[in-house]
């Protein structure tokens, strides 16, 4: 859809899983055995026809650059429009703008150079499969300034509580936001709003000392806008610990979560050019998710492998995530664990973290 923007926004979006964020953002995290968690968000976008994405990141991004390259896999290496990656510019020493108003201000040309004339605004920490398409129309059937998309949680769990809440009225439209902890409509952080409100409120809150768009000029709504929110019933993960990342990342183990996030319209990822999976005379293998590229000769169950992992023969892994090129080494074990790639466990050691928060070990570890 060549009249929407993406807007992929990290500025706020904080590394809090732990030893798997020390090197990387949240959203270049290896998630469900082949994918980043970025890639959900640019695949939404993809299949709504977005040409022109603008990722907004401040820190950390060495790895992202990486996985992203020059946005290939979702149609985005294009001669005209496509991915930016805009760091803010810290060379100008009038700038008056903070947070991420300052990523928008400091990169006013993407805007004023789209065709596009419609924003949609998005984080990384919110995994889903929101139809953008059908945003757009209720968008413009509502003759909205904003619509928020929601989706209201039955069961309410930790990794919900900082996320906002929005009250609704019997028409759809937004009447309160805020965080009270037994509330049940959980906002996405994804919006949609024209280009010109967009930039006119930027320069809005840039010019009252603000420093936060969603919060200074959609929450706080100091414009009067006409805000509507968008009910959305699909897949839905939150990713903002290791306890949420871990839990989430297992529950795909049960088919019908798999199939929620991944049937229908694919997600695309960094192509990688590997062999199928190869299974020793010595392997078993039950209830995991193994990705192509790994040798196994040893025990996996209940468990997910990402590209290229070794499992010798003899080695034992259950309840574990188990990340690229990791190397179990025979006689090993390791039970409710993240290893993050590249890590080698020597023969015959045993790691065994607890079942509501894992063991992690940071990438290029030898243990």
């Amino acid at each position: 859809m060549s009249r929407l923007i993406g807007v992929i926004n990290l500025d706020h979006e904080l590394d809090q899983l732990k030893e798997l964020t020390y090197f990387r953002c949240g959203a270049a995290v290896p998630f469900a055995s082949r994918y980043r968690l970025i890639d959900f968000t640019l695949s939404n976008m993809m299949h709504a026809g977005v040409h022109d994405i603008a990722l907004f990141i401040r820190r950390k991004y060495r790895s992202l650059l990486d996985h992203l390259g020059e946005g290939r896999p979702w149609d985005l290496d294009r001669r005209r429009g496509g991915l930016f990656i805009l760091p803010p510019d810290w060379n100008d020493p009038t700038d008056a703008s903070r947070g991420d108003l300052q990523h928008v201000h400091n990169n006013l040309d993407f805007f004023h150079r789209s065709s596009g004339q419609t924003i949609v605004h998005a984080g990384t920490q919110h995994v889903n499969k929101v139809d953008i398409e059908d945003v757009y129309r209720y968008h413009r059937e509502k003759n909205a300034d904003v619509t928020l998309v929601y989706k209201p949680i039955d069961q309410l769990e930790s990794e919900h509580a900082p996320c906002a809440r929005l009250e609704i009225d019997e028409n759809g439209r937004v009447t309160g936001i805020h965080q009270e902890q037994d509330h049940h409509n959980i906002y996405l952080e994804m919006f949609v709003m024209d280009k010109g409100l967009y930039l006119d409120q930027v320069k809005h809150c840039i010019a009252h000392q603000d420093n936060h768009f969603f919060r200074d000029a959609i929450q706080k709504n100091p414009s009067g806008l006409r805000i509507y929110a968008y009910r959305y019933e699909g897949y839905h993960a939150v990713i903002n610990s290791i306890e949420s990342y871990y839990k989430n990342s297992m529950k795909l183990l049960d088919q019908e979560q798999y199939h929620a996030l991944f049937q229908n319209q694919p997600v695309h990822t960094k192509i990688k050019y590997e062999a199928p999976t190869r299974y020793t005379h010595s392997a078993e293998v039950d209830h995991s998710l193994v990705a192509n590229g790994c040798t196994i000769g040893g025990k996996v169950e209940n468990s997910i492998l990402f590209r290229g992992v070794r499992v010798e023969e003899g080695a034992r892994v259950s309840n574990s995530i188990i990340m690229q090129k990791c190397v179990i080494r025979k006689g090993a074990v390791v039970e409710n664990v993240v290893l993050d790639k590249d890590v080698q466990l020597s023969p015959d050691r045993t790691l065994i973290g607890d079942i509501r928060v894992p063991y992690v070990i940071a990438k290029n570890s030898v243990i």
